[in-house]
């Protein structure tokens, strides 16, 4: 069993009156990350790169926290992760980037379930001729089919771009098999995966995905991004930094005025955190760090299955409800970040009745634009999303129920 008293203890944030379930928007800080971050701004905040001791301790600061992430997310060379400002942004520079080996004609298939972040970037590419084509989940299942994306796939489809996990349905989405799928037929495939690294340790090389993209303000740490490409690709790829930037020089020819150190020094806060984690619950000095971080993500899941049945028991015992989504909440199926609408009521009057209780929840389309228009959820003023994670306690959500009690 998880150890709340010890894992809450790491966040500031929850020793006040607020309960935060709104996680899949931005997860609370660890304290940790920003003892990292002030730590770094007040003893090595220089430029890197230079002869003195200083700068050399600076780079050396960053160099270790890329390794760190190169770890988190299984990827085989530190040279393979790059830092940028937000998810929206990377997934930006590396449309700019690719879009510089395609032609007139060439094809993007994107999803209807992402985020804007991985389908912006990529249906713009249509002002110079690229085919964009939408896959969809079918509304009966709420789910991706591998039928679809083949009847939409042709030897000119360059990208596949998808979620791992649904900010909005929260369904676990098996992307190994697509990946497989896509490669097959000679593909690219980019991975959002903000609403899922929350939830489970990314293993970039298991999937075997080209791209992975996620946020890590909603992993515990900083507001910045992460994005993670083979290093074939991203050798190959035009960069998008100054002129005199050489080819190989990874990840600084996708990083223009360099990545932010502090932040990305901070990041080590989080595998601070998920080892300590580890380590209190199983102590092993021998433990490799992705072993900590196997086992913590573990207990997490566990948890967060819990959380996630006693809240999806009170939905579906609503006839006046409909979860958006899965209603099983195994964890082999879902992730508690919970959707629903109410018969007969606007979703942002559900959520305004709740705020005066201090829960922090939230309404709308969580820039899942084309699901909630495809799902006819427009009407309801989009879902009222529960976003739930490890740190959240079952007491939270009866503390929530309760209210949803009166208001239904």
């Amino acid at each position: 069993m998880l150890d709340l008293a010890y894992v809450r203890s790491h966040f500031p944030a929850l020793s006040g009156d607020w309960i935060f379930m709104d996680n899949a928007g931005g997860s609370q800080t660890l304290k940790t990350v920003s003892d990292r971050i002030s730590d770094y701004l007040l003893t090595s905040d220089v430029q890197h790169g230079a002869s003195y001791e200083v700068s050399q301790i600076a780079t050396q600061r960053v160099r270790q926290a890329n390794q760190a992430m190169a770890t988190f997310i299984n990827a085989t060379y530190a040279e393979e992760v790059v830092m940028g400002a937000s998810a929206t942004m990377v997934f930006r520079l590396l449309s700019l980037c690719l879009a510089k080996t395609l032609e007139a004609g060439d094809e993007i298939i994107v999803s209807n379930a992402d985020h804007e972040a991985n389908v912006s970037p990529w249906t713009d590419l249509a002002d110079q001729g690229i085919v964009i084509k939408i896959w969809k989940v079918r509304p009966e299942t709420m789910e991706f089919h591998l039928e679809d994306l083949g009847t939409l796939m042709t030897d000119r489809t360059r990208l596949v771009c998808v979620t791992h996990t649904s900010n909005v349905l929260g369904t676990l989405n098996p992307v190994k098999e697509y990946a497989r799928f896509v490669h097959d037929r000679g593909a690219l495939i980019a991975v959002d995966g903000v609403a899922h690294a929350p939830h489970r340790l990314i293993d970039v090389q298991e999937t075997d995905v080209d791209f992975y993209v996620f946020s890590t303000y909603k992993v515990y740490g900083p507001h910045y991004a992460l994005l993670y490409g083979k290093k074939e690709h991203l050798l190959r790829l035009p960069g998008i930094n100054h002129y005199f930037i050489q080819q190989d020089d990874l990840p600084y020819k996708f990083q223009p005025g360099n990545n932010n150190f502090e932040l990305t020094y901070s990041m080590l806060g989080v595998v601070d955190y998920l080892e300590a984690v580890a380590q209190h619950h199983q102590p092993d000095a021998s433990r490799s760090s992705r072993a900590n971080m196997e086992l913590a993500f573990e207990l997490f899941v566990e948890h967060e299955e819990r959380l996630a049945a006693r809240f999806l028991d009170f939905l579906n015992s609503q006839a006046s409800v409909r979860v958006v989504g899965s209603t099983d909440s195994s964890k082999s199926v879902r992730v508690p970040t919970i959707s629903f609408v109410v018969d007969g009521m606007q979703s942002d009057h559900l959520v305004e009745q709740v705020d005066p209780h201090k829960i922090g929840i939230r309404f709308g389309d969580f820039y899942a634009k084309k699901l909630i228009e495809d799902l006819d959820l427009e009407s309801y003023n989009g879902v009222v999303r529960v976003s739930l994670v490890h740190y959240n306690t079952l007491e939270e959500v009866d503390r929530l129920i309760g209210v949803l009690e009166k208001i239904l």
